[in-house]
């Protein structure tokens, strides 16, 4: 998303600590297809937008990565039209764009879904607006924040998405120039400015990515150090870890998870941020089919995340689910059997379960987890895994 926020400024923005996923490959199709000129070199993305950008982004490169929406902002802000396909990414939920169109119309746009493609124009430009989104939607701040920067006046949005990853798309924005105010509160003031540069940006470490480590780390009574993890970006799941009966360290180089016994089972609700995010909702679904007791997840954001259950009970978990509610009673171990991820958490989920199931387990469908976790294999391989990756007959790749 720090890659179609750089369609903002013309020149070359630099982006370091960029992980190596497959999201992030497809992102620079995507900008490629735009005219953008994307390079990578290791954990560095190099991203030199042109004088004139294209305005239309096809089906086939939106359909792979849900993310893709977020270049509607930023140019229809910079071009004064966008035309982008409707997203495709995960199965876990109706997430509508209702809010998306909405705040843009209000910033001026006319905005029209045809042919599946969002149709937004604005030939003379956006304007200040004062707008509420009904739910803090991380995909409708990104795209109305990165929309305002170049609007005239001031835009006032409350109600925002809060995640650590909002603060730092503001923190790239107000690096090219941007003017906005109340970063990291749910209301966002931005003074429009009639352009923006190119700058470098340090990518903020991945807070599920961290959890992910830590939630193994408590399944598999494992000792993890996660190096440049942010506690303060997971309290409440650190939280529920402790009562877990994990020993949690925090230092300067990152975080440290222990479990020495077997883990309690723990009830979480996901809420956005602050609250227990839902992305990490699949894995803590897992810890509690492996703990002492039973215990109660709510899903209070994605109302088909629990889909991931009828694979888990393939590997002997004790699940059951109730409309947005999913219990378990643990037990001491789960046993190996075939499954399929169908989500890139899920997918992760599945394959934590599997390193505490008897037997060999195989995970298909791993190509969802590569979009969101680099080398997770082989990662986990040199934690005291042992895991094999193998070719997905079932994937084909575009």
């Amino acid at each position: 998303k720090l890659m179609a926020s750089a369609l903002l400024a013309e020149g070359r923005t630099v982006l370091r600590d960029v992980p190596a996923i497959t999201d992030v490959d497809y992102m620079a199709d995507l900008l490629r297809r735009l005219g953008v000129e994307v390079r990578r070199d290791g954990g560095t993305v190099v991203v030199d937008v042109p004088s004139h950008v294209s305005f239309a982004a096809p089906y086939h490169l939106v359909r792979r990565l849900r993310a893709s929406i977020c270049v509607l902002g930023p140019l229809l802000a910079r071009c004064g039209a966008a035309d982008v396909a409707l997203p495709g990414g995960d199965a876990i939920g109706s997430r509508g764009l209702g809010m998306h169109l909405a705040g843009l119309e209000k910033l001026g746009a006319t905005v029209s879904v045809e042919h599946g493609f969002v149709i937004a124009r604005a030939p003379r430009g956006l304007h200040g607006a004062n707008i509420w989104l009904d739910f803090p939607s991380v995909g409708a701040t990104e795209n109305l924040v990165t929309a305002a920067t170049l609007a005239s006046g001031t835009t006032v949005i409350d109600n925002v998405a809060r995640e650590p990853e909002i603060v730092d798309i503001c923190r790239l924005l107000s690096r090219m120039g941007a003017k906005i105010d109340g970063v990291g509160t749910s209301t966002l003031r931005i003074e429009g400015v009639g352009g923006l540069t190119p700058t470098q940006h340090t990518t903020v470490p991945d807070r599920i990515v961290t959890g992910t480590w830590a939630i193994a780390a408590v399944m598999t009574r494992g000792d993890v150090t996660v190096v440049n993890g942010h506690a303060d970006h997971l309290e409440i799941v650190l939280d529920k870890l402790a009562y877990a009966g994990a020993t949690i360290d925090t230092a300067d180089e990152g975080l440290r998870v222990a479990m020495s016994g077997r883990p309690r089972a723990v009830d979480v609700v996901t809420l956005p941020y602050p609250g227990f995010p839902t992305d990490l909702q699949p894995m803590v679904v897992a810890l509690n089919a492996v703990s002492e007791g039973t215990a109660m997840v709510t899903e209070n954001v994605y109302e088909a995340r629990f889909m991931f259950v009828n694979e888990l009970a393939r590997l002997g978990a004790d699940v059951r689910t109730d409309g947005h509610h999913a219990v378990a009673n643990g037990r001491p171990r789960l046993s190996a059997a075939p499954v399929v991820a169908p989500d890139i958490r899920a997918g992760a989920g599945l394959v934590l379960a599997g390193l505490v199931a008897e037997g060999e387990t195989l995970v298909s469908g791993v190509h969802h987890i590569d979009r969101g976790y680099p080398d997770f294999a082989g990662e986990l391989n040199s934690l005291g895994a042992d895991i094999v990756r193998e070719p997905d007959p079932d994937h084909y790749e575009d």
